[in-house]
C-alpha cells in the first residue's frame, strides 16, 4: 500500500528559504529509494515536503536524522495518509494535541 507522508517545516523556525533545495537533496540520499519524492509547495506561515512510501514511520525516523542534522526538527510536524486520502495520521511531534491539516 503507498503512503503520502508529509513534512510541514513552520516558516517562523527557519531563517531562511534557501536551504529547501540543499534539504529536499539531502533527504533523497538519505531515504534512496524507500520514496518518491513528489515536491513541495510554500505558503506564507509553512512549507510542506511530499513524498510517496510504503512505510512512513520508517521513512520518517530516516528523515528525522536529516532535519536534526539542519537543526529544524524543532520547527517540524509530520504525518502521513493512504495515497488519495483525506484522513492523516500524526507521527511528529509525539503526543501531538494539534489536528495536521494542509492549508
Amino acid at each position: 500500500m503507498e503512503y503520502q507522508l508529509v513534512i510541514k517545516l513552520w516558516r517562523k523556525s527557519l531563517t531562511d528559504e534557501a536551504f529547501l533545495t540543499e534539504i529536499e537533496g539531502k533527504l533523497k540520499v538519505a531515504l534512496g529509494n524507500a520514496v518518491e519524492m513528489e515536491g513541495y509547495d510554500v505558503s506564507p506561515k509553512e512549507i510542506n515536503l511530499f513524498m510517496l512510501t510504503s512505510d512512513p514511520r520508517h521513512a520518517f525516523r530516516r528523515a528525522r536524522d536529516v532535519l536534526e542534522s539542519q537543526g529544524v526538527v524543532a520547527g517540524v510536524s509530520a504525518a502521513f495518509r493512504v495515497s488519495g486520502g483525506a484522513q492523516f495520521t500524526s507521527i511528529w511531534p509525539t503526543r501531538t494535541t494539534r489536528k495536521f491539516r494542509l492549508p
